[in-house]
């Protein structure tokens, strides 16, 4: 009976590790410091994203030492490998910004490599910035092994409240005459205090949200400061979890099912959640086969509206949500409400609603979430628009604050560069539509984000006068009038490649549309003219991107209905 059960327990490692010809792994791993007694426990490799190319995951190697000492406390054998990770905060406004969702990619490729190849029982992934953690999900959908995914944490406040988004901001600032430039090195130097991701709803604290709503995280690990206790143990308990969920036998595709995604999407709504969340989600659901789509995001923003007074469009940062309670008594609210499925499964083994039994709520007088009655936005703002721009969808962030329609000329651009920099001369005015194009997931390659002009455009003082629409993305720190996510790409022949400067545009999020005005007769002339240009990359990484990538408004994915 007990043999059964560890062969049950070690599915994968025991065809590694098992019998007399698998000496030469053993002495292999005895070399790594197996001890004789660790060839007979199920084996949990731990997906580390530690790196010093970042903040947001500087701090991870000692959170992989904790979840490692939890799997071995309760009869696993944790071994922690890396995988790589970029910074969107650096890279944004360069060239290298190209690779940022294709690192999704290549880290999702690089965990399930190394798990598949070693056979490991179960995982814990530990991510702790935008691309990297949507990653570990989808690699641990892949794998469909015993799995927990862990946040990093969030960062805590830079001096004056400041955070990664004010430094954007500031150049903008900066250019239009407002501050000075030691103004701009002071905030510089102080609005990163340390380790840990982005501080406002911006995608890292958005995706992690997302995910524990999801059931994919325990309880409370979206909302716990980097550098802290509650996250050390959070991450041995992690551990601890996911030997329990490897002796049930429970998997991610019996936590990841459509009502799972529909609690992510509620989550990431009342939040005010990152644009990237649409993306992401549409990916790991790609994964597990859910049948999820654009249209998921308008159904359920009709019933949903945003409670969360949180950065970019709000005052509030991630960290003053964490000590007031974090995200747990906002999902007790909403299932209380009807608007989360409290029966599915998570990776504590209990369900959503079981989790939330003995939540608390919010304390009186705290105005970070606001109640039913008195709501930021009464419906989502992630709108899905369509329209002869984008006739299969594009992704508006409408906070409410910028009003809900805008009608203006274009003004058109080939790449996020020249865009920011027509933004930092002035040569941008009210009334334009900005239009930044050929910045797709094949078009770019990579689907860059349009954190710097979006910033340069808030910092001159443009929020309210100006909109900005793209085929790129944007980062979770943009706010403002702006629409991403438009499909067909240009380098697709979408209609956005055949806009000129001049066009009028007009943009109306309360009947989800984006329209050129011209007539379908001008639209096919032009369509008709138009060349394909040639691709920016012929080799390596972004070249087989864009070979493989298919639309933004299916997640952007790269391992869907390959063809040998």
């Amino acid at each position: 009976m007990r043999e059964g059960m560890m062969s049950k327990k070690r599915r994968y490692s025991s065809e590694v590790v098992d019998g007399v010809s698998k000496a030469p792994a053993r002495a292999m791993l005895r070399a790594t410091g197996f001890e004789k007694q660790d060839f007979s426990k199920p084996q949990v490799g731990i997906a580390s994203t530690w790196s010093m190319v970042t903040p947001c995951n500087m701090h991870i190697n000692e959170l992989a030492d904790h979840a490692c000492s939890g799997v071995d406390a309760d009869g696993g054998k944790g071994v922690i490998f890396n995988t790589i990770t970029i910074s969107d905060g650096i890279a944004n406004g360069t060239e290298g910004m190209k690779y940022s969702l294709v690192s999704r990619e290549v880290i999702t490729d690089s965990i399930e490599t190394v798990a598949a190849c070693q056979g490991f029982d179960g995982l814990v992934t530990i991510g702790g910035c935008d691309k990297n953690m949507p990653a570990c999900v989808i690699a641990m959908a892949r794998l469909n092994r015993p799995s927990i995914f862990v946040y990093g944490g969030t960062i805590k406040p830079g001096a004056n409240h400041t955070d990664i988004v004010s430094v954007f901001e500031a150049v903008g600032q900066h250019a239009k005459g407002d501050i000075e430039l030691i103004d701009v090195e002071k905030i510089e130097k102080t609005a990163i205090p340390g380790a840990g991701s982005c501080g406002g709803m911006y995608t890292a604290n958005t995706m992690a949200s997302a995910i524990e709503a999801l059931g994919l995280s325990l309880p409370g690990s979206s909302a716990q400061e980097a550098i802290s206790q509650d996250k050390r143990v959070d991450c041995e308990a992690a551990g601890k979890a996911v030997v329990r969920l490897i002796e049930e036998g429970i998997r991610p595709s019996d936590i990841m099912t459509r009502e799972a995604f529909e609690n992510a999407i509620t989550v990431t709504i009342a939040l005010g959640g990152s644009t990237n969340a649409v993306l992401h989600l549409l990916a790991m659901a790609n994964t597990v086969n859910v049948d999820l789509s654009l249209d998921d995001f308008t159904r359920l923003g009709q019933k949903v509206p945003v409670l969360a007074d949180l950065r970019p469009s709000g005052q509030y940062m991630m960290s003053e949500l964490v000590a007031i309670g974090g995200i747990q008594p906002l999902m007790k609210r909403l299932l209380d409400a009807g608007l989360l499925h409290g029966d599915c499964l998570t990776v504590t083994g209990k369900t959503l609603a079981e989790n939330l039994e003995e939540v608390e709520d919010y304390p009186d007088h705290q105005d970070i979430i606001r109640p039913f009655d008195n709501p930021i936005k009464q419906t989502s703002h992630l709108v899905v628009l369509k329209g002869n721009v984008s006739p299969t969808g594009a992704v508006a962030k409408i906070s409410g604050k910028e009003g809900t329609q805008f009608t203006g000329r274009a003004r058109v651009f080939h790449s996020e560069e020249e865009a920011l920099q027509a933004i930092l001369d002035g040569k941008i005015v009210k009334g334009d539509v900005i239009v930044i194009r050929y910045e797709g997931p094949k078009g770019g390659p990579g689907m860059r984000e349009m954190l710097s002009p979006t910033s340069a455009v808030m910092g001159r003082g443009l929020g309210n006068d100006v909109a900005l629409i793209t085929d790129g993305r944007f980062s979770g720190g943009s706010h403002g009038f702006v629409v991403g996510h438009v499909t067909p790409e240009a380098m697709d022949g979408g209609p956005i490649a055949i806009i000129e400067d001049g066009d009028t545009i007009s943009i109306n999020a309360d009947d989800m549309s984006i329209d050129v005005d011209l007539t379908q007769a001008e639209m096919n002339q032009r369509l008709s003219q138009w060349q394909q240009p040639e691709p920016r990359y012929k080799r390596g990484v972004l070249a087989k991107y864009a070979n493989t990538v298919i639309s933004a408004a299916e997640g952007a994915v790269t391992d869907q209905d390959l063809k040998l």
